[in-house]
């Protein structure tokens, strides 16, 4: 039997699943990263209401900040609902199938209007 080639077999069989591990880590960290960023961004949101400034400049203030960030602000009666949302393209091949390309990140935030 010769086994010369049985190493280099072997790992031709394996690299597309290191392939895919890596850069669907890559994803799914760039993933978290950005909703970590939008809720920092919307507390952020959430402190400046409080001081009183409009929504115009919070507005502002966000796409100075987040570049591609959709802001979102729902006036319900006594309530104020902020979104924050942007749009993540999936590079890994098949992730697709479990996450829809591009992925959608979305915070939210409800507080009381006084």
């Amino acid at each position: 039997m010769n086994k010369k080639g049985q190493a280099l077999v072997e790992f031709v069989l394996i690299l597309p699943i290191f392939v895919f591990m890596i850069l669907a880590t890559i994803d799914i960290g760039k993933i978290y990263y950005t909703k970590n960023r939008l809720e920092n961004k919307l507390n952020d949101v959430i402190v400046m209401k409080e001081n009183n400034k409009s929504l115009k400049e919070i507005k502002k203030n966000v796409h100075n900040d987040l570049k591609d960030t959709k802001i979102v602000i729902n006036d319900k009666d006594e309530y104020l609902e902020f979104k924050l949302s942007k749009q993540i393209e999936i590079v890994t091949p098949g992730l697709n199938l479990i996450f829809k390309n591009p992925y959608n990140v979305e915070v939210k935030r409800v507080i009381y209007n006084e």
